[in-house]
């Protein structure tokens, strides 16, 4: 029924109810209802227009109206402007359903009955619409209107404590996953994980995770993967038998442990397991096994559990990111709560907890990155969604025994003779090319790569894990990681420490005779070493115990001095890298390294630093400090930044 033959009924009932007694009302009376009804044609089409503006919204104005009384919030409108949706059309709309709301209003003050809410929306202002404009432009097929709802939604700071509940139970997965890689973010956009289903007490988390263990593939597998998993599995039995009573070993190959019954180190049995989990994540037909057993719910309890554990959170949430390489997996992450501990993690102030979780939520976020970041792959900057666009890589390869984040920390303070430093310890950067670099050269992206030399948090010999170590090996693994990540797409800058300098050389060597790697050749437009042996290191000549301070046996007979396989990897690098006329910028120490407390030596003497190309400097530090710059305006930082800015000159 129309609203205008509502009116024309509802003064039909006025004129026609009432005791007989009771006189007719005067004709002016009626006249002042039905000039509302002039134009039947006109009313049906502001009717048509209400409901079509209804349908549009598609809203629950049921639940809009029942938070209104709670609070009334306004927020900025500056992404709402009406000329982005209908223009002229949209306003004429909005003004018709006012006029529509009044007319309704007047009508139920008049017969004093209730006035229907469901039309108080319809003219709703642009601070009681926008969330929910917001979320339905969230959802568009267009891209750019989609990543534009999901910035205004994550940069307004005025949404109440409803809106963002609103927002965390019916965003979909990509809004999801975009606010999560939003910077400065409000957790309160996200649903906390699921309650997980309580374990009995006859089946203790590490019991658990022994069963996804064995549930996994255990033939046809990598040596290490197998080896890991069978470790794992012989060190929880040893858990299982200790139970039984008395003393017990933990043992093996891992850490030595002998403890009573009331002392079994649950803790270091789950990071067994965890590593083992890690190796299977690694392999895509693994991560869809650990999903169906129910291992990302698993994941999740001993997760909130061990949150006194910096180092099994550690490797759960770089098992989540090893799985969501798989897009297929993608939903069942986002379900198990995953999004919300990831975008809690990202503001954590440690930096190798904070990139975990910017490598997971970079290979979920499918709707602004398009590469995939593997295992050991971790981007550094930008680590959010940003409009900045990205001119170039520069990418970090850390030594042996060193790391993708603690290689690159600023110079550690010495508080007893340093004062000073000590103060200013607050601004100490855990990693410089994330901190100090980042802020320089904001269009850049900064990769830095890592590379395990024992395969292992607990230092546990894989049996083919010499093999492993080969510079070699290392090279043709990082060089598929890296193409997986896009290095070659855009001009590149190598940065590099110790023999992590020889695998930048080997794998430079490899690209260009691979035609499917030309781009990482031919888009390389410098290289920094600091300290790098091209001519082998002092290291080798001396004893096994000072040699295993720093490289394992494999690295240390590929490091000596003079030695055939260096002198053919130096060759090869000169012979193309003149050609291509890559910029080249070396750093050698001068002052010895101690090794233990009874050995000094410089690891790479002046003379094995010197690549026969390029500048090389010589700086008054050890060899481990080389690549630790004291402070952001020591030389060693502002000669490498100088030398980034050059030959990205035309990028930056």
């Amino acid at each position: 029924m129309s609203v205008a033959t509502y009116c024309i009924c509802c003064c039909r009932q006025i004129g026609t109810s009432g005791s007989a007694t009771k006189a007719h009302l005067p004709w002016y009376d009626i006249s002042k209802y039905s000039s509302i009804c002039i134009d039947l044609r006109g009313f049906v089409f502001v009717t048509y227009e209400v409901l079509s503006l209804k349908k549009l919204l598609q809203m629950d104005t049921q639940a809009i109206n029942h938070e209104k009384h709670k609070s009334y919030v306004y927020v900025r409108t500056t992404s709402l402007n009406p000329s982005e949706y209908q223009g002229i059309t949209y306003q004429a709309r909005k003004e018709i359903h006012k006029a529509v709301r009044k007319i309704l209003e007047t009508e139920a003050k008049f017969f004093r009955r209730p006035f229907n809410e469901q039309f108080g929306t319809f003219d709703g202002e642009d601070h009681e619409c926008a969330l929910w404009l917001l979320l339905k432009r969230s959802q568009s097929e267009d891209k750019e209107v989609r990543l534009q709802a999901v910035q205004d939604l994550a940069n307004n700071r005025h949404w109440h404590d409803y809106q963002y509940g609103t927002v965390a139970q019916t965003c979909d997965q990509r809004t999801a996953i975009g606010l999560a890689r939003s910077k400065d973010i409000n957790l309160r956009f996200f649903l906390p994980p699921p309650p997980m289903p309580k374990i009995k007490n006859d089946h203790p988390i590490e019991d658990e995770l022994r069963l996804l263990l064995v549930s996994l593939p255990q033939t046809g597998l990598d040596p290490c993967v197998q080896y890991f998993t069978s470790l794992a599995l012989r060190e929880s039995s040893q858990t299982l038998a200790a139970q039984r009573g008395g003393l017990w070993c933990f043992g093996g190959n891992g850490l030595p442990y002998c403890e009573t019954l009331s002392k079994i180190p649950s803790e270091t049995v789950e990071l067994f397991c965890l590593q083992a989990l890690v190796q299977h994540s690694k392999v895509s037909s693994h991560c869809d096994k650990i999903e169906a057993k129910g291992g990302l719910q698993l994941l999740q309890r001993i997760y909130q559990q061990r949150k006194d554990s910096a180092k099994i959170q550690r490797n759960i949430i770089r098992i989540i990111g090893n799985m969501a390489l798989d897009e297929r997996l993608h939903s069942s992450i986002v379900r198990a709560g995953w999004v919300s501990v990831l975008a809690e993690v990202m503001k954590s102030p440690h930096v190798i907890q904070s990139s975990h979780a910017s490598r997971a939520l970079a290979n979920l976020d499918r709707d602004t990155v398009t590469e995939k970041y593997p295992d050991g792959v971790y981007v550094l900057h930008p680590q959010y969604r940003s409009s900045q666009p990205i001119r170039a890589d520069i990418l970090f390869v850390h030594g042996l025994l060193g790391a993708a984040f603690k290689t690159w920390r600023q110079q550690d303070i010495d508080r007893r003779s340093d004062r000073k430093a000590s103060e200013g310890e607050e601004d100490y950067s855990q990693c410089w090319p994330k901190t100090w670099l980042a802020s320089d050269c904001p269009a850049l992206r900064i990769i830095s790569v890592e590379y395990d030399t024992h395969l292992s948090d607990w230092k546990a010999k894989c049996p083919v894990e010499a093999h492993r170590k080969s510079i070699a090996y290392r090279s043709n693994e990082l060089l598929e990681k890296l193409r997986a990540a896009g290095i070659g797409d855009r001009p590149l800058v190598w940065v590099s420490h110790s023999m992590g300098g020889l695998l930048v050389k080997k794998m430079l060597v490899d690209a260009s005779k691979n035609p499917e790697m030309d781009k990482i050749v031919n888009n390389t437009r410098g290289i920094i070493f600091y300290s790098v042996p091209h001519h082998g290191s002092q290291l080798a000549e001396y004893s096994i115990n000072a040699r295993y301070l720093l490289f394992p046996s494999v690295e240390v007979k590929e490091l000596s001095k003079d030695s055939p396989a260096l002198k053919e990897l130096n060759d090869d690098f000169l012979s193309f890298a003149k050609d291509k006329k890559f910029s080249v910028l070396s750093f050698a120490e001068t002052l010895p390294t101690h090794i233990g407390g009874m050995i000094k030596l410089h690891v790479v003497p002046l003379e094995s630093a010197e690549l026969g190309i390029g500048d090389l400097i010589p700086v008054d530090v050890n060899h481990l400090n080389i690549c630790k710059p004291k402070k952001k305006d020591a030389f060693l930082y502002q000669r490498t930044l100088k030398f980034i800015q050059d030959v990205l000159a035309q990028e930056l």
